[in-house]
C-alpha cells in the first residue's frame, strides 16, 4: 500500500477505471458472441441487429483504448463478411 497521497489516489483511480474497462471488454466479446450465434442460427434479421450492436461496441473499446485499431478493423471485417456469407 502506497504511502504518499496521490499515489492512494492513483490506486483507489485505477480500481474505478479496471472495473469499467472490464465491462466494455466483456460487453464487445458478448456482443460478437450474440451475432456469431444468430448467424449460426440463420437467422438474418437478428443477425442484422447483433451485427450492429457488436460493430458499435467494437468502437466503443476501441476509442477507449482497450482495442487497437488495427484489431478493432479486422473483427469488424470479419463479423460482416460472416453476414454477408449468410443464406
Amino acid at each position: 500500500m502506497p504511502n504518499i497521497r496521490g499515489a492512494k489516489k492513483r490506486v483507489r483511480a485505477n480500481k474505478k477505471k479496471e472495473i469499467s474497462n472490464n465491462d466494455i471488454t466483456s460487453s464487445m466479446k458478448t456482443a460478437i458472441k450474440k451475432f456469431e450465434k444468430a448467424v449460426k442460427a440463420g437467422d438474418k434479421a437478428l443477425a442484422e441487429t447483433t451485427l450492429n450492436t457488436a460493430v458499435q461496441k467494437v468502437d466503443k473499446a476501441k476509442k477507449s483504448g482497450l482495442v487497437h485499431q488495427n484489431k478493432a478493423a479486422r473483427v469488424k471485417s470479419r463479423l460482416t463478411k460472416l453476414k454477408n456469407a449468410m443464406k
